[in-house]
């Protein structure tokens, strides 16, 4: 099986970590790359107020401090697509409404989507417009489980045809060696690691994980 990460591989200062479908561990990854690489978290999009937000999630998982934590550009209060909650609230989404930080505190800035790259933000623009109106290379994070390998190559597939950087995919889950070797194969992309279902979420945890993905082998 060929290996597609360059020697030496390093994460770029900012990109925007999206992935396959909701609930495929898009926050948990994402809190483990903000503390691994003591990095600023961004959602730039909050749909759902109701229970803890993401960022606040990422804020207690992490341990990490205020400066690690930039404000959501939108804070939707129904847990629905980004349009959706949206019209509910009364507002409108434009992709002039963001700006990436010029500076921040750290040397690295994630960014953090809601739910998949087709998702809408209004009646004519997705997460995916918002990824290429940001210019930044994209992390996909994808599910162990069955139903994985044709979510993943329709993501990339997106993401190609929109000549959007893909750095390589990270796959959470129990460890499913077959849909692993078919993503890398079909795919054509690098597995950045994998992240098992971890029992307890806590900085310990994610520290683990993060030292345990391909990229420092």
């Amino acid at each position: 099986m060929p290996n597609f990460i360059q020697e030496n591989f390093q994460f770029p200062e900012q990109f925007f970590v999206t992935g396959t479908d909701t609930n495929v561990g898009k926050t948990v990854t994402s809190a483990m790359l903000t503390l691994g690489l003591n990095a600023t978290y961004w959602k730039p999009i909050q749909s759902g107020l109701d229970t803890i937000t993401d960022t606040e999630y990422v804020k207690q998982v992490t341990g990490l401090d205020d400066t690690h934590f930039l404000p959501e550009r939108f804070r939707l209060n129904e847990p629905l697509s980004p349009h959706a909650s949206a019209a509910i609230d009364g507002v409108e989404i434009h992709l002039s409404d963001f700006e990436l930080p010029k500076t921040t505190n750290h040397s690295h800035l994630i960014v953090e989507g809601a739910g998949g790259l087709m998702v809408p933000l209004n009646d004519r623009h997705y997460i995916i417009d918002l990824i290429k109106y940001f210019e930044l290379p994209v992390c996909l994070v994808s599910r162990s489980a069955l139903g994985t390998i044709n979510h993943t190559l329709l993501s990339l597939a997106q993401l190609r045809r929109e000549n959007i950087p893909v750095l390589g995919v990270i796959i959470n889950g129990k460890k499913n060696p077959g849909n692993r070797a078919a993503i890398e194969h079909y795919g054509q992309v690098p597995i950045l690691g994998e992240v098992d279902s971890l029992e307890a979420i806590d900085p310990e945890t994610l520290k683990g994980a993060y030292d345990r993905l391909e990229i420092h082998r």
